[in-house]
């Protein structure tokens, strides 16, 4: 397998950096890189558009993170808080809850959840001008006591100032602190009895406001616990296919450019076309990388491993770590699988040997030679190999002697 790899990879090399088997000068290859470059840029902005192209599962599912927040908290003003999200902090928003929601629908293929826009329903109809009042009201009150509880804590800080100001009988007009000693008391009272008062109010309001009857509707219906396992379940099994959803189509982007690349720079090598077969093989090489990434990003998220995933958390509880002696065993087999790809049917040279004796080319540089050439005149490369049954000279690389038909041992050639 080593020496497979070495063989690859020498091929690439050497055909990345030559014309005709020549080498690039260096303004061509600079050229070249710089060509590599802005199509790599753009493949990459071209698969990450179309793998967005799909509805992801967060944009088919909008009420789902919301919801499941509402279900888990614990908290005794949780009504109001999933009530407050209903109001949208940007006045300039022209889009409802609702629109706003289906308006993926426009932008993607796939479809929102009928359920979450009928959650966005909801959530506009309590988002009317007088429930606005009401949260205006609150947040002001709020503020409110915000500003006295930081006046108390100021007044607490220059208390005991103050008081040691009093002990040493220093004048009021020489204090530095803004409140003396005997009034910091009644003030903080004072203030302590407006915090009581606006906090009294706040809590009406939102009283007031959970039990409108649009609020009622929407929290009988956060609490339908069948609805909930409707959102839940299509949520998680979006997440689930969400991944191949995307390796589809990010395939279907890379797919066409890899096979007019392949066409094109197989039909330099039949022409001998230097120049379009070198940059046809990287454009090959460009729009290959991006698939083998993809392919092993998919293999990191994608629904295959998510099951296998799901298996090991099953069987084995905590010990996820062994999920990576999965990768570990699983992925040096693929990486063989995608070499012999290549080896025997991309960059066959059994199959290139075949087709280019048929139309007398070299069976190396793919060039024009007369057939009774033992040498090629391009590249020097010698065409023939001795029989190990006649000893006659017959092709490199097929399987059969043209001089006695007995089959080659071309393992070893």
């Amino acid at each position: 397998m080593l020496a497979q790899i070495r063989h690859l990879l020498s091929q690439f090399f050497s055909k990345s950096r030559t014309i005709n088997n020549e080498p690039l000068n260096k303004v061509s290859l600079i050229v070249i890189i710089l060509i590599d470059i802005f199509i790599a840029i753009n493949v990459f902005a071209g698969l990450d558009d179309i793998s967005q192209w799909y509805i992801s599962p967060s944009q088919a599912y909008p009420c789902y993170f919301e919801w499941e927040n509402y279900r888990k908290d614990a908290a005794n003003d949780k009504d109001y808080r999933i009530v407050r999200l209903a109001f949208s902090y940007d006045t300039s928003d022209r889009f409802s809850f609702q629109q706003t929601y289906q308006k993926a629908e426009e932008e993607h293929l796939g479809w929102v959840s009928k359920t979450c826009l009928r959650y966005g329903d909801y959530k506009d109809k309590i988002n009317n001008s007088e429930n606005q009042q009401i949260i205006k009201t609150i947040d002001r009150k709020q503020s409110e006591i915000s500003t006295l509880e930081q006046n108390n804590r100021n007044i607490r800080a220059q208390y005991d100032s103050t008081l040691l100001e009093k002990i040493a009988g220093q004048p009021r007009e020489r204090s530095i602190n803004l409140i003396a000693a005997e009034k910091a008391k009644q003030e903080l009272e004072r203030n302590n009895r407006q915090i009581s008062t606006l906090k009294k109010e706040i809590s009406n309001l939102k009283n007031k406001l959970v039990t409108k009857p649009e609020s009622v509707g929407f929290i009988a219906f956060l609490k339908d616990g069948e609805k909930f396992r409707e959102v839940e379940g299509g949520y998680q099994q979006a997440s689930f296919w969400y991944p191949s959803i995307q390796l589809a189509f990010q395939s279907l982007f890379l797919v066409p450019l890899i096979l007019i690349a392949l066409s094109v720079y197989n039909l330099g090598q039949r022409k001998g076309y230097g120049l379009i077969s070198l940059m046809s093989w990287h454009l090959l090489v460009i729009f290959f990388i991006p698939l083998i990434l993809k392919i092993f990003e998919f293999l990191q998220i994608g629904a295959i491993f998510r099951f296998i995933f799901d298996i090991i958390r099953a069987l084995f509880g905590s010990l996820l770590f062994l999920l990576s002696y999965v990768y570990i065993l699983l992925i040096p087999p693929i990486g063989f699988g995608i070499i012999k790809f290549f080896q025997k049917i991309v960059f066959n040279t059994k199959a290139q040997a075949a087709s280019r004796v048929q139309k007398s080319r070299c069976i190396k540089c793919a060039k024009k030679i007369r057939p009774h050439d033992s040498y090629c005149p391009h590249c020097g490369y010698y065409q023939y190999i001795e029989c190990q049954h006649c000893n006659n000279l017959t092709y490199k690389h097929l399987p059969y002697c043209k001089q006695c038909g007995s089959s080659q041992n071309l393992d070893n050639l």
